[in-house]
Order: C-alpha cells, then structure tokens, then sequence
C-alpha cells in the first residue's frame, strides 16, 4: 500500500474555509485532518462540532480527527453524528483506553490512539491489535509549524516492530513536521499516514506541493 496523505486544517485559512476544502477535495490528498484541542490537554484551542459538520457537508474526503482533549468519552457520540470517519484519542488522557476504542468501533468510526513525544511505544502492546491506527506526534502536540523531533525515528521502528510481534494491523501515522526533506525517510522508516499542515497551506502552489508528498 503507498503511503496516505492528511492534511490539517488546523493551519488553513479559516476565512476561506469552503475554499480550502474544496482545494482538498480536488487534490490527491487522502484523508481530511482535523486538530481538536479544548485548552486543558494542550496549551490552544480549535474548533467544535459546528465546523465539522460544516466541513463535512462539502468534504469528500474521510475526515480524521484527533481529539487532544481531556475525557474524550464525553464526546464520542458527538463526533460520529459530526460526520467524523476516523477518531483518535490520546494514550495520556485516557484511563479506561480500552473501553474508549470499542466505543468508538461500535459507533462505526475506526479508532486509534495518539501518543506525545516523550511516551514511549511499549505501552501500547496490550491494545495494540485492538487499533486501527497509531498516531506518534513528532511535535509537542497543540500548534502547527514545529519542527520535526528526530528520535521520533526511533520510535517509528519500535512501533514496527511492535506491530509485526503482535501480529496487528494498525496503521501508523506521525503528525509534525513532515516536509518534502523527511519524508522518504519517514516511509522507509515504515509510516503508512502523514499528517502535513504548515508544508501544504503555507506554499504557494498546495496542489503540487500534496501532489509531491504523495508521489514522492
């Protein structure tokens, strides 16, 4: 399977909004990344349910929306009924993680779990073959346009090999810092989704510029 391409919103102009997604919808981007921040688990807030729905009334794309939220379960249902395809919780914020992703399978939506920069990948093996994807944020999560974190190459590796131990079929995604510089070797390194803000709404040519990333 090549690699997937997910732009975030998250750094698009939200005065032109329609625009941005239109100009997705007729890219060779694959999916639709949405940030939801709430202010308490990272230091920025983003956008609610209103905007989803809005969103995915003229997306066609399936949208993918990481939730960096404290209690995610309040929410779950709300997601869904928003219009979200794909929901991804944090490992930190999620005490009973378990009970949270067959929530989220029962409501129809594949499920996943992020982890911050500085959790290591092991603590995922016992839900591991529960998951459709892991997210490993090569930033610290909450802004756009940081810089890559270099031992996130590392962990690529050990969720790899993690993967293949337990037999899962989870996808893995990063989030952070993915440009035209890092991204071959972030393939070779064995990541299937790229999550690209800041590289893609801040050129000049967006079009060309996901045309690159997806057919590098």
């Amino acid at each position: 399977m090549s690699h997937l391409i997910a732009p975030s919103i998250l750094t698009a102009s939200f005065l032109d909004l329609r625009k941005e997604v239109e100009m997705l919808n007729n890219s060779d981007a694959d999916w639709i990344h949405l940030d939801i921040m709430d202010g308490v688990f990272v230091p920025n807030i983003s956008f609610g349910f209103e905007i989803i729905k809005q969103i995915k009334s003229i997306a066609r794309r399936p949208l993918d929306a990481h939730l960096m939220i404290t209690d995610p379960s309040r929410y779950l249902d709300e997601f869904k009924h928003s219009g979200v395809d794909k929901l991804t919780v944090h490992f930190e914020t999620n005490v009973h993680l378990h009970r949270i992703i067959q929530h989220i399978k029962s409501l129809g939506m594949s499920a996943g779990v992020a982890i911050n920069p500085h959790t290591p990948v092991h603590v995922l093996k016992n839900i591991l073959s529960d998951l459709d994807m892991v997210l490993i944020m090569t930033v610290n999560p909450g802004f756009g346009a940081q810089s890559f974190i270099d031992f996130s190459f590392d962990k690529i590796r050990d969720l790899k090999e993690l993967r293949n131990k337990v037999g899962s079929k989870a996808m893995i995604q990063v989030d952070g810092g993915v440009d035209m510089k890092n991204i071959r070797s972030l393939v070779d390194a064995g990541v299937d989704v790229f999550v690209v803000g800041n590289t893609i709404f801040s050129a000049e040519n967006p079009l060309q510029v996901i045309h690159d990333l997806k057919f590098l």
